[in-house]
């Protein structure tokens, strides 16, 4: 470390002992935190002498293999409870997409509790040389118990950060806490305290904030939520486990790449991406999630220096650190299913959802050969055995599990829609909001009446796509919402998606936006809002020309360039990914009765090449400032904006190869002479379908920039194929992605009608493909006779249905 950056980093954290203690260091290793320039903080409620003794007793009786068991998390998707009686594994989670047992992947609360009560009936069991300890049960409840059909879901992150209310969201943790536990469930991971500085960030929405101050206010406030008081909590009182994560800089990776590299020195590392940590440990959080991010190039599953020395040293930290997914295999001389330098670093319980299995024999042979040291071991097993205790899992009472009306009760929902309203930002407005109760409204836009496009990703499946209002019982959709308040007041609301209408009405409601999305595939490279296919823009400028003042309700998971939409807007809303109560827009649109009181929790780009535009930062040039916000009260005009994105719209594009009929930018369809194509008969075809014939041997392919998609592998994305089988191939149908090849000939040619094939990346994977630099993300290879009609074709998470060809 340099005389002049030891001085700036002392200058930084504000202390001439800091600084000394910066100064006496001369030299500093990539990713090796210094603790003494920390904040502290003590665990509370969490140690007491009368739980620690009986923690003691309890590890006195287990054997080695028991408590390598505790250390281990499998997933329910790769795991049965009958396995448990050979490998004593400590918890289980349910990944995004993961069912429960027996049940479909969208199931209500039953299916849940007797899964939970399955597996711990197994580790309960009384049975010759087993210690019965209880599991722990996770899911990532991240803006309510989300997996759970029928269950309240709020606002994401990223709106409740522009409610700016600390006492809401205590109100949320509680919420989510009762509808978790009455499902059968005792850990929430949650909540995420990253500080997002990159808009291109897939995870910028699970953020509440740019502003650190704000990711603070908010941390304390929801582990209390969540856990209840220090001492006051436990499963017994509809409280569970929180997870503070992703420990560490998760928000400021480079170039906004999720599960990157967040290149910053030790004092920003503080001042930012640390702001939220502290309240959450002094307010007693049970665990804290390890990040897949790197800190300087060493992968935080890996870094000894801030699990160990800062988080459990300095920061005071007494409960114990989990893992995300296989994140782990990303050390360095590590996999999936072998790392001792993992929990050597200080992760104490890996997240090893299909690894498990190997993963448990490699840490049980590494802890008899002494490659983990078993003080290393008994600390781990303490810290999670503490918890288990304090959150009251040995005790086997759960009344609430026999709460299961809690879940989506008219209380809860009242709370999510106070948050949907209490979240909302007018960034514009001619005069034309507030809407007359009495006025006949037009809800066009095709969100406008989708409870998933509203609710966005981590909603009953990871990504949250494939999802239906019927979906949702108990929910209301934004156009639904609109239709309660209309009628209230004597006025009428007509649903027209694509906007058009026989009598003109008073006033058009649009609601568009991004689609659902969450880690990995949520990454963008440019901050344009439909780059390349502007049908929501086309949808307002019909409507500008017919004369019908304008209100856009605009759904999205971070502030984007919508430059275009605004100007031919008259109204325009940020109403972020509000949840399942979408009633809480027309609570402040229609009637006047309540004001918008949302400020930006995010500064709004300029142009589409703001990515990492946050107060304070030199340059400082946005649209909106971060804290901006319109009001009745306090009204403002947007003269006409540049409509100059600034970046080039294509580079926006990683996972769509082919819809509406045409292949977007930056791919390019090719196709050999033996291949036909042609308009799909309109009689039996999706919108846009195209026919594929083979006259003769051929491929037809899409080409485009290298991708890479590892990460993508490992998040078990599929290839999502629309398509109708006109004629079947006379031999194999050969598709390819980056050059791995398998044959789904047998499965087209036995289907009818349109269908959706979804094949696992991991398949091209085990056929050869090179996955780190993919240019052709398809390719058909087929001969003579065959006949295929393709509407869609893109990366996707659905797991329905998915399957491997040989």
């Amino acid at each position: 470390m340099g005389r002049a950056y030891r001085a700036m980093l002392g200058a930084a954290l504000c202390g001439t002992a800091i600084a000394a203690t910066a100064q006496e260091s001369t030299q500093t290793v990539a990713g090796e935190a210094h603790p003494a320039l920390w904040p502290k903080a003590k665990s509370q409620g969490l140690i007491d002498a009368a739980t620690e003794a009986k923690v003691t007793a309890l590890m006195v009786r287990m054997s080695i293999e028991e408590k390598v068991g505790q250390m281990i998390q499998a997933d329910i998707g790769a795991i049965t409870p009958e396995d448990l009686r050979r490998y004593p594994l400590g918890s289980i989670l349910a990944g995004g997409s993961s069912p429960p047992i027996g049940s479909p992947d969208r199931s209500p609360a039953a299916p849940w509790i007797a899964t939970s009560r399955a597996f711990n009936a197994v580790a309960m069991e009384q049975r010759p040389g087993h210690v019965t300890i209880p599991l722990m049960f996770g899911v990532d409840a991240v803006h309510g118990n989300n997996n759970i059909v029928g269950a309240t879901i709020f606002p994401h992150n990223i709106a409740l950060g522009a409610a700016r209310d600390p006492a809401l969201i205590r109100r949320i943790g509680a919420v989510t806490a009762e509808e978790t536990a009455a499902a059968g469930i005792d850990w929430a991971f949650g909540p995420t305290l990253a500080v997002p500085q990159d808009d291109r960030w897939g995870r910028t929405y699970e953020g509440y904030s740019e502003d650190p101050a704000i990711v603070a206010s908010y941390a304390g406030a929801m582990i209390d939520g969540l856990q209840g008081l220090p001492g006051k909590g436990g499963i017994q009182r509809g409280r569970v486990a929180a997870s503070a994560k992703h420990f560490l800089g998760d928000g400021g990776t480079a170039d906004g790449i999720d599960q990157g590299d967040t290149q910053v020195d030790e004092a920003t590392l503080i001042r930012i991406h640390a702001a939220g940590y502290p309240d959450a440990i002094n307010h007693g959080t049970m665990t804290v999630m390890a990040s897949f991010s790197s800190w300087n190039g060493i992968k935080m599953h890996g870094n000894k220096s801030l699990l160990t020395d800062v988080l459990k040293g300095r920061m005071g930290f007494d409960g114990f650190v989990v893992g995300d997914w296989n994140g782990h295999g990303q050390v360095p001389g590590c996999t999936n299913t072998d790392c001792p330098a993992t929990f050597n670093a200080g992760l104490d319980m890996a997240m090893a959802p299909d690894s498990w299995k190997g993963m448990y024999e490699t840490t049980l042979a590494a802890a008899k050969a002494g490659t983990i040291p078993m003080a290393r071991i008994d600390d781990a097993v303490r810290r999670i055995l503490r918890v288990k205790m304090k959150l009251g899992l040995f005790d086997p009472a759960r009344p609430w599990e026999a709460k299961s009306d809690t879940i989506g009760s008219a209380t809860h929902r009242a709370v999510a829609r106070d948050a949907v309203a209490k979240s909302l930002v007018l960034l514009k407005n001619r005069g034309v909001l507030p809407i007359k109760a009495s006025a006949n409204i037009l809800v066009a836009g095709d969100a406008a009446d989708d409870i998933g496009r509203q609710s966005g990703g981590w909603t009953l499946s990871w990504q949250g796509d494939g999802n239906t209002n019927a979906d949702f019982p108990g929910a209301t959709s934004i156009y639904a919402g609109i239709a309660e308040a209309a009628k209230a007041g004597g006025g009428t609301a007509t649903l027209s998606p694509d906007g058009s209408f026989t009598a003109k009405p008073d006033v058009a409601i649009v609601v568009f936006g991004e689609l659902p999305y969450a880690e990995m595939r949520g990454d963008v490279r440019t901050l344009e809002f439909e780059a390349g296919d502007k049908q929501a823009l086309a949808l307002l400028k019909k409507l500008k020309a017919a004369g019908v003042p304008t209100v856009s309700v605009f759904l999205s998971g971070r502030p984007l360039w919508v430059n275009p939409e605004m100007n031919q807007s008259d109204a325009f809303v940020a109403a972020w990914f509000p949840g399942s109560e979408g009633a809480g827009i027309a609570d402040v649109l229609i009637g006047g009765k309540r004001d918008f009181t949302g400020r930006l929790s995010y500064s709004w780009p300029k142009t589409a090449g703001q990515f990492t535009l946050n107060k304070g930062t030199p340059g400082y040039d946005p649209l909106f400032a971060f804290g901006h916000g319109l009001s009745y009260a306090k009204g403002g005009s947007v003269p006409a904006l540049s409509e100059v994105a600034g970046v080039d719209a294509s580079l926006a594009n990683t996972s769509l190869f082919f819809t509406r009929g045409k292949v977007p930018a930056p791919f390019s369809l090719a196709i050999d002479a033996g291949v036909q194509r042609s308009a799909a008969d309109s009689a039996t075809t999706q919108e846009g379908a195209v026919q594929f014939t083979w006259t003769q041997a051929g491929t037809a392919r899409i080409t485009g920039p290298e991708l890479a998609l590892v990460r993508e592998v490992n998040g078990d994305l599929n290839l999502q194929i629309t398509y109708r089988t006109i004629k079947a191939p006379a031999g194999p149908a050969m598709l390819s992605l980056g050059g791995g090849k398998v044959d789904i000939g047998p499965i087209i040619s036995a289907t009818s009608g349109w269908q959706v094939l979804r094949v696992p990346l991991k398949c091209f994977r085990d056929k050869g493909a090179n996955m780190a630099a993919v240019t052709e993300p398809m390719a058909l290879t087929a001969t003579a006779p065959f006949s295929i009609a393709i509407s869609d074709l893109r990366l996707a998470t659905d797991p329905a249905g998915a399957v491997c060809p040989k």
